[in-house]
Formats: structure tokens, sequence, C-alpha cells
């Protein structure tokens, strides 16, 4: 089992951009919650300063605190017959799994909720998100799916089996960017 390491975000700015827009939240607004000046969020947003990753995933933690329960979707993906789960866009926080993911990952279908995933992020996982930065991924409203293939890894909490995944963007009530991960596995 590996110990886990948070690793930082690719295209932090854009990402932090993307869901402090969604959520209707002045730079302003999100830099008093942050304890950082206006400036301070307008140059992590265009990529002039990088915060540090424990920087990064506070503020993305602010971000998720106004999060609407969307019960509805969360009943889709739970019941879902198919190795899925779905993760805020941005910051990888955990929202819902079905039953087949939980059993893919070890574990139970509540374990991982609230959780940020990106902690568990296979190096296929890692590159895929940072070619995201060369998509429109960021920058339009419905990005095309994304596929990829990852490998097998093992972590103290969790288990990533080597499959192809698709990524694809929806959206919450509240307009917060999420995405619904499928694993394809080869029959």
């Amino acid at each position: 089992m590996s110990k886990v390491t948070y690793q930082p975000f690719p295209s932090f700015g854009l990402r932090l951009r993307r869901q402090r827009r969604a959520l209707g939240l002045k730079q302003s607004a999100f830099a008093h919650e942050m304890g950082v000046n206006q400036t301070t969020i307008s140059r992590w947003e265009s990529n002039e300063n990088v915060p540090n990753v424990d920087t990064q995933q506070e503020a993305f933690g602010i971000l998720t605190q106004s999060k609407t329960n969307d019960m509805a979707l969360r009943r889709l993906v739970e019941s879902s017959s198919d190795c899925v789960h779905l993760i805020e866009d941005v910051s990888h926080i955990c929202l819902a799994y079905s039953e087949k993911r939980a059993r893919d990952w070890l574990t139970s279908q509540n374990a991982m909720l609230g959780v940020s995933l990106w902690q568990f992020a296979t190096d296929e996982i890692r590159q895929a998100e940072s070619e995201l930065t060369e998509s429109d991924w960021w920058e339009v409203q419905t990005p095309r799916a994304k596929q990829f293939c990852t490998a097998e890894a093992y972590f103290d909490d969790i288990k990533i089996n080597a499959c192809a995944i698709q990524w694809e963007r929806l959206y919450l009530a509240d307009g917060t960017p999420v995405r619904l991960v499928k694993s394809i596995f080869r029959q």
C-alpha cells in the first residue's frame, strides 16, 4: 500500500476560476474567505502565481462548503449498474459512487464521500488531467468527453484497477461543474 501525498492540481488557476464563477462568487468575496487580497486571487486565476498544495486544498475546500445536495443525481450514480463515480470537476472531491465502484475500490459505498480523490491519482490520471489544459476543458461549458487508460495502484484506503476511463462534465443544480467518471473494462 502506498502512502498518500497530495499533488498540486494542473491548471490550478483555470480550475479555481471555473469553480468560483460557477458559484457566482466574486474574487473579492473569495479573497476575504481565503484571508488574502483580491489581487492574489486574480494572480492565482491567471497562473501568474500558483499557491502551494495546502493552499490549493484549502481554496477548493472553501468553494465546496456551499454545495447543494443534488439527491436525484446522487441516487442515479449510486444505483448505476456501471462502475462510476461523481467528483467535483476542479477538486476531485467525491460526491457519489456506484456499488460496482465500491467493489472495484475495495471499500464501502460511503467511505470516500467528501474525500478528494486527487490524492489517489495514478501517473496516467495526473497526465490526463494535465492534458485538459491543452484541450478546451476549462474554457467551454460542455467539453468533449475525455478517454484514457490507467494502470493499477494500491493505496491504504483504495485500490485503482487498470482500465480505460471516460470523463464527462455535468453540472449540479447550483451550477457547480462535476465530472462523471466511468471505468470501461475490457471483456
